[in-house]
C-alpha cells in the first residue's frame, strides 16, 4: 500500500511528464491539476512545497535550451580545480562529502559471503528507496516502487552475503542528503563493487555540482580517455548508489536528458527538483 509521500511523488512525477509532452501547447495550471485528478489550489500547493517553485517556474528548467546553456557555461570549467574551489559548499556536496572505497576481490568473491550487509526502506523527494551498507560504508541505494523487487536486486548483487534489515547510521547519515539542512551530514563513504574503470567514472560524476548537468563525453574526457563515451555510458548505467552517485545528472550532448535506470520521469523531477534548489539558494 502506497503511502501518502508516495501517492504525491507519483502525482508530481505524472504532472511533470505532461508538462513536458505538452510543452509546445504551454498547458495551464488547470489543465496539469485535472490530469492528476486534483484542484488547482490543490495541485499547486503541493508541487510548490515538493519543488520550492511553480510548476510554469519548473517547467523551465527541463527546456533542451535551459540544459544547452548549463553545458555551454562550464563546457570548459566543469572540471577545473580553480572552478571547483570557487563553488559554495551546497553545488559542491556531493565532492565534499561523498568517498568511493572499492571492494576488494576478497570481499566480493564468493557471492559475498564475507558481507553483512544492513538494510532499509526510507522515503524521499524521489519516492521510496532502499539503502544498504556494510560496515565500511553505503554498497546500495535505488528507488524502490515495489520492496520486493528492490530487495532482490540488491541479493543479486551479493547473492552470499548476510543480510539484516535494520537502519544503522550509516544508512540514516546517507538519507540526511534529501533534507534541506546538510548541517548534520558527516562524511559519507561508500563501500562498492566495481571495476577500476567504473569506479574512476563514479569518482569523476561526484564532481558535477547540484544543479549543474554533463555529458558522457565530457565525463570521458575528465578520466583522460576522450574516446570511451559508451564505455562510460555503461558505467553510469551500473551506478549502484541512486543520487548520493549523481548520474543524473549526466545527459545527451543535444540536451535530451535522455534514459534513467530509475525512468526517464524520475530523472526529470530530479533534474528540475535540484535546479530549483539552487536557484532557491542564490
Amino acid at each position: 500500500m502506497e503511502t501518502l509521500n508516495q501517492i504525491d511523488y507519483h502525482r508530481i512525477e505524472k504532472a511533470i511528464d505532461y508538462l513536458k509532452v505538452n510543452f509546445k501547447q504551454q498547458p495551464s495550471l488547470e489543465d496539469v491539476a485535472a490530469h492528476v485528478y486534483l484542484s488547482p489550489f490543490h495541485f499547486q500547493r503541493m508541487f510548490k512545497e515538493w519543488a520550492g517553485v511553480t510548476p510554469k517556474k519548473f517547467l523551465q528548467y527541463l527546456s533542451i535550451e535551459y540544459a544547452k546553456g548549463i553545458l555551454k557555461d562550464q563546457q570548459s570549467t566543469l572540471f577545473d580545480a580553480a572552478y571547483e574551489t570557487g563553488l559554495s559548499g551546497t553545488s559542491r556536496l556531493h565532492d565534499l562529502f561523498i568517498k568511493i572505497e572499492g571492494m576488494t576481490p576478497g570481499e566480493y568473491k564468493n557471492g559475498g559471503a564475507q558481507l553483512q550487509i544492513n538494510y532499509s526502506f526510507a522515503e524521499s523527494p524521489f519516492g521510496s528507496l532502499i539503502v544498504a551498507a556494510t560496515p565500511k560504508g553505503i554498497c546500495y541505494m535505488a528507488f524502490a516502487d515495489d520492496a520486493d523487487l528492490a530487495f532482490q536486486e540488491l541479493q543479486q548483487l551479493f547473492p552470499n552475503a548476510k543480510y539484516r534489515q535494520v537502519l544503522d547510521m550509516m544508512q540514516q547519515n546517507a538519507l540526511y542528503i534529501f533534507g534541506k539542512d546538510w548541517s548534520r551530514l558527516q562524511e559519507l563513504k561508500l563501500h562498492l563493487k566495481g571495476t577500476d574503470f567504473q569506479i574512476k567514472v563514479w569518482e569523476t560524476l561526484l564532481k558535477v555540482p547540484v544543479g549543474e548537468l554533463s555529458t558522457y563525453s565530457a565525463i570521458a574526457s575528465a578520466i583522460d580517455n576522450p574516446k570511451a563515451s559508451r564505455a562510460v555510458g555503461s558505467a553510469v548505467g551500473d551506478n549502484p548508489v541512486a543520487f548520493l552517485i549523481p548520474c543524473h545528472r549526466v545527459i545527451k550532448s543535444t540536451g535530451e536528458l535522455g534514459q534513467y535506470h530509475w525512468g526517464s520521469p524520475r530523472k526529470t523531477a530530479m533534474i528540475g527538483w535540484e535546479a530549483a534548489q539552487t536557484d532557491l539558494s542564490l
